[in-house]
């Protein structure tokens, strides 16, 4: 019998995304950007709506141009996802034109606040 990695279940799924380093879209604010380095593409996301997860998307060979977006959030490559949240090692899921876009693994990640 295989042996299923602990990450891979909802328990094991939530303890691990509780110690990796990530920002919940509801702490920001309208405007601020979130500047994802992944392992192989930088994104740009351009927060319009915290609470919903609007984003201007940008970077990436999906999004040249800034597009409109709804950042659901952070998955394993999997069907859990961990919704609202960026996080460091995992990969982030995009929504536009009514199609799903997951990134590569996030390795780094820089929040700039908006101007006051």
């Amino acid at each position: 019998m295989q042996r299923i990695p602990r990450y891979c279940s909802l328990d094991g799924f939530t303890e691990l995304s509780t110690s990796l380093e990530g920002v919940a879209l509801r702490s920001l604010h309208q405007f601020d950007t979130v500047c994802v380095r992944t392992i192989n593409n930088t994104y740009f996301l351009f927060i319009l709506d915290p609470e919903t997860g609007k984003a201007l998307v940008q970077g990436g060979r999906y999004f040249s141009q800034p597009i409109e977006a709804t950042i659901s959030g952070s998955t394993f490559g999997g069907c859990m996802l961990k919704s609202g949240w960026v996080g460091v090692g995992l990969r982030i899921e995009i929504c536009a034109d009514g199609q799903r876009i997951v990134t590569s693994p996030v390795r780094t990640l820089h929040v700039e606040n908006r101007a006051n």
